[in-house]
């Protein structure tokens, strides 16, 4: 089998007005689907964060990619590395790891090990060690939110055919008593049994208040989480980190690096998670020898793929680190590949993130995916165990070039609303 083509789609689809610390989202989420094809007529597809930078890195690995084996990944892994090692990184994303070949590689990955599935009839889950469990759980990630629907609707507009969730969640979420009313909401529909709150938007106060306030409200079976996205001070990260001991499950990224974090972790015994002080396998000794963190929270998206997940996960046991999963604004495709690694990696230790209820639109045929009491289960179908809806997938492609927008900026949106907002001196 060899690859004969690699098709490159952008798209932009309805994003609702979130805070978070770099400001605020856009009406519009872009994204990436890619298409690997062979000369067997077998495709496997991809999806990853979208933007200028990353469509020109994919559309530029075609010429590393045709002619190859889709079996052969480690080949095809350092065919990529080689071609991409003098090119600049120009993706503006804070948190990925600073490697462009490994992020274009992520991608591939993801619609090779698809291609694989297909070729053999076994679901990727199959062809990366096989399930350990069942299903695998997802967690409610709530957000501070101004009112909107984002998209086509505008900032403050509403989708006037919304029902369900979907009409609820464009209400203004702002206060810890309102984020309560979110959290019930989402967990009612989706059956979620843990709880994650995006922080770094208002006074550390107010988002401790709100922790706190879920906490009382779904009790101490329901575990809550907090991400301030590293917008905290040290000090500002202990003293609220004390207050929060009682209701925390872990406390993800409050402050700034890993010798922070380190720190932070002699004074606070809340267990640390991480997508930001670490977030690649070169940064994995610094962790090791400060003690930065507890948990890190993968994104297959961003460390080289599924299978390089796996593989952290296993340096994760070697190390005492446990595992989970890290989420942006995605759609079905990346949904699915987070679940098929969720429910094969035995290190994975807690409900993983997911921003999909937070979107509407959906690339794959058969719509949106359903979450049943809040987790996921894969199929026996091959690959990912879905396809692409092309009717859908052009759609979001003319919301794409009609949008206006080429990069993700929360800085830029928020000043829409707060003139002069800079995320430099958002610190606390």
């Amino acid at each position: 089998m060899k690859i004969t083509d690699l098709v490159v789609t952008p798209i932009a689809f309805d994003d609702p007005p979130l805070l978070n610390a770099a400001g605020l989202h856009a009406p519009y989420a872009l994204r990436i689907i890619i298409e690997v094809k062979t000369d067997e007529n077998i495709s496997g597809i991809g999806e990853i964060a979208g933007g200028s930078a990353a469509l020109k890195s994919l559309e530029q690995a075609r010429d590393f990619l045709v002619g190859m084996n889709p079996f052969e990944r480690n080949r095809i892994r350092i065919a990529i590395e080689k071609g991409f090692e003098n090119v600049q990184d120009t993706m503006n994303v804070g948190y990925a790891p600073k490697n462009i070949a490994k992020r274009v590689y992520s991608a591939l990955n993801i619609a090779l090990l698809d291609v694989c599935g297909k070729a053999v009839g076994k679901p990727v889950c199959d062809l990366i060690g096989g399930r350990v469990r069942d299903r695998i759980d997802f967690s409610a990630y709530l957000f501070y939110k101004y009112e909107g629907a984002g998209g086509r609707f505008g900032f403050g507009g509403h989708d006037p055919e919304a029902t369900g969730w979907h009409k609820f969640k464009e209400n203004q979420f702002l206060t810890p008593d309102e984020i309560v009313e979110e959290a019930k909401a989402m967990c009612d529909e989706f059956g979620f049994k843990s709880l994650k709150l995006k922080g770094g938007v208002f006074e550390p106060q107010v988002e401790t208040d709100t922790v706190i306030a879920l906490y009382k409200a779904f009790g101490e079976g329901t575990p809550v989480r907090i991400d301030p996205n590293a917008c905290w001070t040290l000090e500002t990260s202990i003293k609220y980190g004390k207050m929060l001991e009682p209701y925390l499950e872990y406390y993800e990224d409050p402050c700034k690096g890993q010798e922070a974090m380190a720190e932070l972790g002699k004074a606070v015994s809340i267990p640390r998670a991480t997508n930001m002080c670490t977030t690649s396998f070169e940064e994995i000794p610094s962790d090791i020898r400060l003690g930065s963190d507890d948990i890190i929270l993968a994104d297959p998206h961003y460390w080289g793929g599924i299978e390089s997940t796996m593989q952290l996960g296993k340096i994760c046991s070697v190390f005492g680190r446990k595992l989970s999963m890290h989420s942006n604004s995605h759609l079905g495709i990346s949904l699915m590949a987070m679940a098929h690694l969720g429910v094969a990696c035995p290190e994975i230790d807690y409900a993983m993130d997911t921003h999909y209820p937070w979107q509407k639109d959906e690339v794959i045929k058969g719509g949106r995916i359903q979450f049943e009491d809040g987790a996921l289960s894969v199929s026996n179908e091959p690959g990912l165990g879905v396809e692409l809806d092309y009717e859908a997938l052009e759609r979001l492609h003319q919301n794409y070039l009609s949008c206006g927008y080429t990069e993700r900026n929360d800085e830029i949106e928020m000043q829409k609303v707060v003139p002069g907002w800079k995320f430099s001196t958002h610190i606390f």
